[in-house]
């Protein structure tokens, strides 16, 4: 955090603008209280403090002179109420990108008695219901909008819409009401019993033996990924069923049976070609 000091001020450039206007260039100092601008001698008729850590625009000294306040990227969020007694001949004021929520929060800004030029541009006020209505009707002199002139139209519907004092009233409540804080309610992480996934298990020799087994035996290509997953992992997901003895009975009975179709079908191929291979009488003379 860097303060605004009067040896700050001086040493800051400042030059002649595009409009001929001198111009104080305060821009990304870290400064985050106004203070003694009263040093400034009231010599500047615009004065940059953008790009700083400004939290409220006030301690503001009597400017006459100052017609254009450029205080964007900031952490506004509060304006002296009385700002316009020390800068009665402000016209521009550029806000863009602060911290303005509520709508009331601009009120201050109607002291400001030669406001033609506003910014609130990049504020969550500007999302709230009839703000563009609500600042129309609130400044009376300003004549462009987050750089959108303020139509004669608009002027009347905002007369038309906040004609009591009592709706007035009812748009800041609402607009205070959808700035509170929604509580979110905190969910557990734990998943319930019978969402949770299976556990698994390190498996034993024979529960290896197994996997490769029911590879062998598998039908599908996506039950042959889960089988050598499970192998590479050393980890046995707990739903795998090991066969029992019975199984691995009737499994190897089967095997043996399956080995001895195969030899009885060696056999008979060997003899059928031993047969043919016997030589041909001879004929008799």
């Amino acid at each position: 955090m860097v303060r605004l000091t009067a040896d700050l001020i001086w040493k800051s450039p400042h030059f002649f603008n595009a409009i001929k206007e001198r111009e104080l260039d305060l821009r990304g100092n870290k400064i985050a209280v106004i203070e003694n601008l009263g040093a400034t001698e009231d010599q500047f008729d615009t004065i940059d403090l953008s790009d700083n850590e400004i939290v409220k625009l006030e301690n503001m000294p009597l400017l006459n002179r100052l017609g254009t306040l450029i205080i964007n990227n900031n952490r506004i969020t509060r304006i002296n109420p009385n700002i316009g007694e020390y800068l009665p001949k402000l016209h521009t004021l550029v806000l863009t990108n602060n911290r303005f929520v509520n709508l009331v929060e601009i009120d201050p800004l109607a002291s400001l008695p030669k406001l033609q030029f506003l910014s609130l541009l990049d504020n969550n006020i500007t999302k709230k219901p009839n703000y563009r209505l609500y600042v129309i009707h609130k400044l009376k002199s300003l004549r462009v909008l987050d750089f959108k002139k303020v139509k004669n139209k608009e002027r009347l519907e905002a007369a038309s819409l906040f004609a009591s004092q009592e709706v007035e009233e009812e748009a800041k409540r609402e607009s205070a009401k959808m700035s509170a804080p929604v509580e979110v309610p905190i969910v557990s992480e734990v998943p319930p019993e019978d969402q949770q996934t299976p556990k698994v298990v390190a498996p034993t020799p024979e529960q290896i033996i197994a996997i490769k087994a029911a590879i062998v035996n598998s039908q599908t290509l996506e039950e042959v990924a889960r089988l050598e997953q499970a192998l590479k992992s050393g980890q046995l997901p707990a739903d795998f069923q090991i066969p029992d003895d019975n199984d691995k009975k009737n499994g190897k009975e089967k095997d043996e049976k399956m080995v001895s179709d195969s030899g009885a079908e060696v056999e008979s191929s060997n003899m059928e070609e031993h047969g043919n291979d016997e030589p041909a009488p001879m004929e008799q003379e």
